[in-house]
């Protein structure tokens, strides 16, 4: 996925070294942790309320998408960006720049994903993959969207990944010739088999074509240990 956009005033990385805060003991990054903000964040986020309150959301939503960053990145506080991402989406929505709340909601339903809130996840997914499969341009993304989105149905009922599937067909048919909807149905077929060597074969073919990246592998890995008997790997 494409970076998301910083504001101007501060370094992508390295923010919170870059105002010559110190390095936070590890006890303290937990993302588990109550934990009182740096300074660098509490200024950004006190800017951007005095944004809002001038009507500039796009500038206070691109402060909230750089408190998310570092957030996952140096503070490695994966709820905090998570609200912070939703906080930038909003304020997206509201100056109706879809294309930038989209790149922000993605992340969320990202990590919702990685933090077993699949609901969370599936609805934006399914959100996402609705407003751009009619879209020339961003069609052809749809079809992860609904793969993602499938994927997360999978891990908590095979019914539902199912219904899902079909349901996305229905919505979208390109996805039906999709690599991915290919893959979902042979999953399912070897889920409902119990059979984890035909799973991993699929996963294999598949992978030789499309690589897959750690958050599908994460997911696919949650499935398969779902099947009676499997060690839990992809080998």
């Amino acid at each position: 996925m494409p970076g998301q956009p910083t504001c101007s005033r501060w370094p992508k990385t390295g923010v919170l070294q870059g105002m010559h805060f110190a390095k936070l003991p590890d006890c303290i990054c937990s993302s588990r942790t109550n934990m009182m903000q740096p300074p660098a964040l509490l200024m950004l986020e006190m800017h951007s309320r005095r944004l809002i309150h001038r009507g500039r959301f796009t500038i206070a939503a691109k402060h909230h998408i750089t408190i998310a960053e570092v957030y996952e990145s140096e503070l490695v506080d994966i709820e905090k960006a998570i609200a912070h991402y939703e906080q930038a989406a909003d304020y997206y929505k509201g100056e109706e720049s879809n294309s930038s709340a989209n790149k922000c909601l993605l992340k969320v339903a990202s990590y919702s994903a990685q933090l077993e809130q699949y609901q969370k996840a599936i609805e934006i997914y399914e959100q996402v993959g609705t407003n751009t499969m009619d879209n020339p341009l961003l069609k052809y993304s749809a079809k992860e969207y609904f793969f993602k989105a499938s994927l997360c149905h999978f891990i908590v009922d095979e019914l539902n990944a199912k219904l899902a599937v079909e349901k996305y067909e229905e919505m979208f048919p390109a996805f039906s010739d999709s690599r991915e909807c290919k893959l979902l149905k042979k999953l399912l077929e070897a889920h409902e088999e119990q059979n984890a060597e035909a799973f991993t074969d699929a996963v294999k073919e598949f992978d030789s074509i499309s690589r897959l990246d750690q958050w599908l592998t994460t997911m696919l890995l949650r499935i398969k240990k779902t099947i009676q008997g499997d060690e839990g790997d992809l080998k």
